[in-house]
């Protein structure tokens, strides 16, 4: 009886010990399952923050690029929508033939900003649609638009008169609402003035002399009627900051269609219509 019941206590032992076993190792399995599960929820947060640093993922892929010209209407310390400070647009270091990008929209590159255009009469936006034949034998290249942008003698360069090839250069478009609605979808690459570029209608020319404050380059969003000013306020430009390095090793071309206006106040074009003409873009010599 005695031997019995020691075989009894042994096979209780037995299965008590190999039931604990069987928890345990069960227990175990849950929790590395838990660890598992928790690793591949991390990974894909970790993966939804990647895709979403991608700020300028979508910029336009334009092959030619738009060459115009920007005021203080447009961009300038101080100034509504932005407030720029004075080095966030190189004001503190402006000059005749400043080519540095300005400073703010080269540390946000792909950030998304509106501008100001200005007002009929008192444009922010220009479209040369024409290359002075003056400024292509300036040199030092064979390009009349590289001279202006590197720049060479007589246009912004040192020397003894380094602004008199930037006088009274016809074809230089103010841009109303038409002309700024074409722009939509276009890449573009601007050079800034710290003050008024001033216009004369007949025959349409502008005065380019006056302090720099750089380059800028950007991509156009859209064009909007501006709604909280003046009822000759120009529309607002969304824009996509680009890198102007970059932009500016691209096909530079000029706007060769953008509207010409009658006069300092015809058309009173402040409106975008919904379906302008297709800006051409030709070739800048």
């Amino acid at each position: 009886m005695k031997t019995r019941a020691m075989q009894f206590n042994i096979l209780k032992i037995f299965f008590l010990s190999a039931f604990i076993v069987c928890f345990i190792s069960c227990s175990e399995d849950d929790d590395a399952d838990e660890i598992d599960d928790t690793n591949g929820d991390n990974e894909e947060i970790d993966g939804d923050d990647d895709n979403s640093n991608g700020n300028d993922g979508d910029s336009f892929d334009n092959s030619d690029i738009v060459f115009l010209l920007i005021d203080e209407d447009a961009i300038d310390n101080g100034n509504e929508p932005n407030n720029f400070s004075e080095t966030d647009v190189n004001d503190n270091i402006a000059e005749i033939g400043q080519r540095a990008i300005l400073d703010y929209f080269q540390d946000n590159i792909g950030e998304t900003i509106d501008l100001y255009s200005g007002q009929v009469g008192d444009e922010g936006f220009f479209a040369p649609s024409t290359i002075p034949d003056s400024w292509i034998s300036a040199g030092p290249t064979n390009s009349g638009l590289q001279n202006y942008l590197t720049p060479g003698p007589g246009l912004g360069a040192e020397g003894d008169d380094p602004e008199v090839l930037l006088d009274e250069i016809p074809d230089v478009i103010p841009l109303r609402a038409t002309g700024l609605k074409m722009l939509e979808g276009e890449t573009v690459y601007v050079v800034v003035y710290d003050s008024d570029i001033s216009i004369n209608y007949d025959p349409i020319e502008a005065n380019l002399q006056g302090d720099n404050l750089g380059i800028v380059a950007f991509d156009v969003l859209s064009v909007t009627e501006r709604t909280n000013g003046s009822s000759s306020d120009l529309p607002v430009i969304s824009i996509r900051i680009r890198d102007a390095e970059e932009i500016g090793q691209l096909n530079l071309g000029l706007f060769s269609n953008a509207p010409v206006p009658e006069s300092s106040s015809e058309p009173f074009d402040v409106e975008p219509p919904a379906g302008p003409e297709s800006i051409e873009i030709v070739n800048a010599s």
